[in-house]
Parts: C-alpha cells; structure tokens; sequence
C-alpha cells in the first residue's frame, strides 16, 4: 500500500534554493529528461526529476534527507538535454548546499560562510589571530621559554645550525601552529560524526519509505563494509568519467583530491618528525617527504587553476555562485601561498617568506575550519551517500 504524504511546502526554502544558485527550479515541468539523460542515476526511482518537483513545491523534508541529491556529479548531461533550461544539475547543487547548511552545527556558522557578507570576518579573526601569534613567537622568546620549561618543555623547536636558515617557526612558533590546528581538527570531526550520524539516520529512512533499499535496518558494519568497496570508486572518479558534458572536470578534480592526500601524507610525517623523532624542519629538498610536498602543492595550483578556467569557460552553461568561488578561491590560495612561502625562502627572502606564509596560515584555517559548512563538505556527504547506495543495494 502506498504510503501517505502531506506535503507542506516550505516557501522560505525555494527561496534559500534559489538564492544558492537554483533559481531556474520554477521552469522545470517534468518531461523527466534529465531522468533518462543521467548516465549515474539508479534504474530505480532515478534522479533528478522527482528532487526537481520536489524543490519546485519546496518539501525541504523530503530533499535534505534524500541521499540521491549526493549521488548526482554535477556532470551538467541533464542540464544540456532540458527542453525548459531549468538546470537540473545547478538546482541539486543548490539542495546540497541548503543540505549541509540543515546538517552543520552550529547552523549560523554555516550561514555565515556561504554568505558573502560575512567573508571579511572570516578572513580578518584568523588573519588578527595568527598576527597575534606572531607577534608573541618573535618578540616574547625569552618569556614563552621560561613558561615552556616550567612544564618540562622546550619552547623552541629549531635544530642546530637553525640560525643559517630560513625556517617559519622563527616568524610562527610551532607550537602555535599545533595548538591552534590540532583542536579546530578536532571540532571539524566532531562535527562531521555529529552531523554523518544525523545525515546517515535521515537518508536510510527515506530510502526506506521511499522503497529504493531492501534494507529495512541500518547495519552499521556493513555500511563500513560497503564504504571500502566505494573509496576506489572514488579514488577512480569512475562516476566522473561516465559523465559527457563535462568530463573534462574528472582530471583537475583527482589532481586536487590526489593533492590534499600527498599534502595530508606530508603533514602527518611531519608531525610525526618533529613530536616524536625531535627532527624539526626545514628539510632538505632531497629528502623523499620534500618530493612529496612539492609535487602535491604545484598539482594542487594547477588542478584548482583548471577548475577555476573550467566554469569561467562555461559560465553561460553552468551557474557558479558565490559557494563555488569561495572554496575554488581558497583551493588556489592555499596551494599558491604554500608555493610561494617555498620559494622565498629557497631564493633567502625572510620577511616575503613570512609574509606568503601568514597568507597560508589564514588559507589553511578557512579551508579547515570551515570544511563542514562550505561546499567542501561534499566530499564527506557525497562519499556517505555513495556509500549507503552501495550498503542498500540501491540500482
């Protein structure tokens, strides 16, 4: 028997859809072109014809826990064939920005970072912040060491010969850096576990009402099974390249994604270098983990360059809102400032090395800081949402 629904539409949520670059939604009147268009969208109950109806009616209830909004790439194939140009792909990238907005905490964060009013205080608290910081590393030495050694640790972390070098902890002790990133990192789970166990709850629920799962309980061991057989699908951008229209986006997007992993990679050995080996840096540019570092950072500045020609080359095609640009924009300064911080104090430029990686440092922080709330989450939404289509046999 067939399940009752009252719909209640929510007029405040066309308006947030189509302020997020969705405002095409109305032309849609259902042909379900896009539907058979979609080279990624189950056989079952397939997308994105009933989300378009959906939004046009506004049933928040129904979209924001949809996991199919995630499973559509954006590949644009839909929004080529509509006969309405009611941009099928730019109205789900609008829902899943209205959807990690709903899932975020605290929710006026969320607001505020894809409102571009609000980008100047984003950028100026950590850019007065890491000021701050620095100020303290380079005029308070004496002072911070003697607080440091009353708990048995050494303030400064510069090896012998240090004084002969360039290194940022003389300009951002390191210790700040870690004290600063270790627990926004921390938050940033916190977060994402709080709002994936939300998110994951709300799109089993509607699979189930909606009849797109044999799976009438959430077993969370094989969902984890089903994540490791999705990761190299991912890994692969095999759904990128099913797409036509834009496939040209699966190259730069694994340049970018292949980045962050070789940067985290870096990162993590670092850490690891300088905690618990007692070998802080800088290191030698022949050293394998440098190698690393250096090729990651450059595929970082040209895959997001890529990304950023691609939708000015397509801007008449594909709308791009003020979420996309902030991400791409953040993308591109966090690899450009990471190389240009390298090169200065390669070419022995202290204060313009300083200078390129206080700009990093505030990249770094919004990138990060703000990943459950910006359009970067995706890639923790969409991966949960391919995921679960795996775990619930969805086709």
């Amino acid at each position: 028997m067939t399940e009752k629904y009252l719909a209640q539409p929510d007029l405040d949520f066309i308006a947030l859809v189509r302020g997020l670059g969705g405002e095409t939604l109305k032309k849609c009147y259902q042909c379900a072109s896009c539907s058979v268009a979609c080279p990624i969208a189950p056989e079952n109950s397939p997308f994105p014809r009933k989300e378009m109806i959906a939004a046009s009616w506004g049933l928040k209830d129904k979209l924001v826990s949809n996991g199919d909004i995630w499973l559509c790439h954006q590949c644009g194939d839909c929004s080529d064939l509509c006969p309405r140009g009611a941009a099928p792909g730019d109205v789900l990238s609008a829902v899943r920005t209205a959807a990690i907005m709903e899932y975020a905490r605290p929710r006026s964060l969320a607001k505020a970072v894809n409102d571009p009013k609000k980008l100047p205080f984003l950028i100026g608290i950590p850019a007065i912040w890491f000021a701050l910081l620095a100020f303290i590393t380079m005029t308070a030495g004496e002072t911070m060491t003697k607080i440091f050694n009353t708990f048995g640790i050494a303030w400064s972390h510069a090896h012998e010969g240090a004084e002969h070098v360039i290194a940022q902890a003389e300009f951002f002790s390191t210790w700040f850096v870690d004290l600063t990133f270790v627990p926004t990192a921390t938050a940033v789970v916190l977060i994402f576990f709080f709002s994936l166990k939300h998110f994951l709850n709300d799109i089993h629920e509607n699979a189930v009402l909606e009849g797109k799962t044999d799976k009438t309980t959430l077993n969370y061991k094989e969902f984890f099974q089903a994540l490791i057989r999705v990761i190299p699908i991912v890994l692969k951008h095999d759904k990128f390249n099913e797409c036509e229209s834009n496939k040209d986006r699966a190259t730069p997007h694994m340049m970018v994604l292949y980045s962050f992993i070789g940067l985290f990679i870096v990162t993590s050995i670092g850490f690891i270098l300088l905690y618990i080996a007692q070998s802080p840096g800088p290191y030698s540019q022949l050293n394998p983990m440098k190698w690393l570092a250096n090729i990651s950072g450059v595929a970082l500045v040209i895959g997001s360059s890529l990304m950023i020609k691609n939708r000015l080359d397509k801007k008449e095609d594909q709308v791009t809102t003020y979420k996309d640009w902030f991400i791409l924009g953040l993308v591109f300064s966090l690899g450009l400032t990471g190389m240009l911080t390298e090169m200065a104090r390669l070419a022995h430029f202290a204060w313009i090395t300083y200078f390129f990686y206080y700009l990093h440092l505030i990249a770094i922080f919004n990138l990060f800081a703000f990943l459950p709330f910006s359009k970067m989450a995706h890639l923790v939404y969409r991966l949960t949402a391919m995921s679960y289509a795996e775990y619930g046999n969805r086709k």
